[in-house]
């Protein structure tokens, strides 16, 4: 197989990287830092350096490919304008330089399980639902999803939820930052209901999403069925760290607060966070659960991390790396 992949720098995308090189794939990846790039041109992948808005690059990098891997896109944004540059427009650069090459390769892409909403009544979500995003980002990504179907490629979609696991430099490692502590924060009473993908296990997706005959124009829920709580999530972190955890339950009220003075003074300085009252719309959700049963039944994926044994590989890893 030959494959492209947007944002093989970053955390999924390396993961993806991992599982391509394992199975013999000629990998061309698209980077904007020749530094980043620098230790996977050393192991034989071809780089062009560029971004999702270069046209020429973009050309360079999806000629002759048997399979696009699109993973890159925004995760923090200050405006929604933004959100949607990086996601839809970045997603549309991408769709459009595969149809000029004319080649047809499959696209698999990383949307995310904010595409299609919470939950409602906290049935797990498969796919097939109609799509109520309650954040920009869950918007911008639901309009990307609008292009990739819209393309006339062969398709595929993944719609991961949390995704942990090594590399992580800003989700997971937080919990473990403030849970080295004994006391953590979780939002509500707790019992928000949610599905997790550990990185390693969403990359297998992917690369058996490139090849399944029968994925092509399906939109998936890529995660392990296990169903997790906010406040569970704490109290395994503790496990793995061997600590009782103390829960301070931040109402809903407070929460929002906060977060709407996280992103205000975030936007005074000019920079983009995940913590602003926007994002309070995904933090106070009753559930958040993905059904992976279409995946595996037309893969043949299985995600072979329940949550605690992922996170403890995850900080084993992190401590290994000298990241705590």
């Amino acid at each position: 197989m030959k494959a492209l992949v947007t944002g093989a720098t970053g955390f999924v995308g390396s993961h993806l990287v991992d599982i391509l090189r394992r199975n013999g794939a000629d990998v061309t990846i698209l980077a904007r830092s020749e530094a980043k790039a620098a230790p996977l041109a050393a192991l034989g992948m071809t780089v062009v350096r560029g971004d999702l808005s270069a046209h020429d690059a973009l050309a360079r990098a999806v000629d002759g490919q048997d399979a696009i891997f699109h993973v890159a896109g925004s995760v923090a944004a200050r405006n929604e304008a933004e959100y949607f540059r990086g996601n839809r427009d970045g997603t549309a650069n991408v769709v459009n330089a595969a149809v000029e090459a004319g080649t047809n390769p499959r696209l698999v892409v990383v949307s995310s399980m904010a595409a299609g909403g919470p939950s409602l009544g906290g049935v797990p979500r498969t796919g097939v639902e109609s799509d109520r995003p309650v954040t920009m980002y869950g918007r911008s990504k639901l309009a990307a999803e609008k292009v990739v179907r819209a393309s006339g490629l062969p398709w595929v979609i993944l719609r991961p939820p949390m995704i942990y696991g090594p590399r992580d430099r800003d989700n997971l490692i937080r919990i473990f930052r403030i849970a080295r502590l004994g006391v953590a924060p979780v939002f509500g009473d707790g019992s928000q209901r949610l599905s997790a993908i550990y990185a390693p296990d969403l990359a297998d997706a992917l690369f058996a999403a490139a090849s399944a005959p029968g994925a092509v124009g399906q939109t998936y829920y890529a995660n392990h069925p296990e169903v997790l709580t906010s406040a569970g999530i704490v109290r395994a972190t503790g496990r793995v760290l061997g600590r009782t955890m103390h829960l301070v339950r931040v109402p809903e009220w407070a929460g929002r607060g906060i977060l709407h003075l996280t992103g205000a003074a975030a936007a005074l300085l000019g920079r983009a966070t995940i913590l602003n009252a926007d994002k309070a719309n995904e933090f106070f959700q009753p559930a958040w659960l993905g059904d992976p049963s279409p995946l595996e039944r037309d893969t043949g994926w299985r995600a072979a991390h329940a949550f605690e044994s992922g996170l403890a590989e995850t900080y084993a890893w992190y401590r290994s790396a000298g990241w705590l």
